[in-house]
């Protein structure tokens, strides 16, 4: 799934709900001269999906832009940016429109597979930490114990004393 990257266009991901394409534009503009920003909408929220394209004229600018704003903060949250890859055309797995969609199928099942495998191994893995973590609880519980228990033989003088007492009326 190697597709070529566009090196004139960024993808920019971790947008903050506020930031609209003027205010993206605005920050990407110190770079060089922007031929088109675009910020894809959530059909349902009509809101943007917290991600976004900007497409420089120069491939240049657009590396220095991905240099500088890759890790800085906007609106309060980091940004992500990469180049993009090119649009693809709904309809299949590669995006390719005369691919009938069933054509996917084969991969899906497989990475279905592999998803239920991966969290049936993440699952394992959780039961034997915890596992572990209780069994190391105990230990520790049973050490404190065994601490307490030494403590209270050694340090007791009044029950020391009380025991002696106890002996010396007995064997009289």
């Amino acid at each position: 799934m190697n597709q070529p990257v566009q090196k004139n266009t960024l993808y920019v991901g971790g947008l903050a709900e506020e930031v609209n394409e003027a205010i993206l534009h605005s920050a990407f503009i110190p770079f060089g001269d922007i031929k088109d920003v675009k910020t894809p909408l959530d059909q349902a929220t009509q809101k943007h999906r917290s991600f976004g394209f900007v497409t420089f004229l120069e491939k240049e600018d657009a590396a220095a832009a991905m240099d500088n704003m890759d890790g800085a903060e906007l609106y309060g949250r980091v940004l992500t940016v990469n180049y993009a890859l090119p649009e693809r055309i709904k309809g299949g797995e590669q995006g390719w429109a005369a691919q009938p969609i069933w054509a996917d199928a084969d991969t899906w099942f497989e990475r279905q597979q592999q998803e239920e495998e991966m969290q049936r191994i993440q699952a394992e893995n959780r039961a034997a930490m915890e596992a572990a973590e209780e069994l190391h609880r105990k230990k520790m519980a049973e050490e404190r114990e065994g601490e307490k228990e030494e403590v209270e033989v050694k340090v007791d003088p009044m029950a020391m004393a009380e025991a002696e007492v106890l002996k010396q009326s007995n064997g009289s």
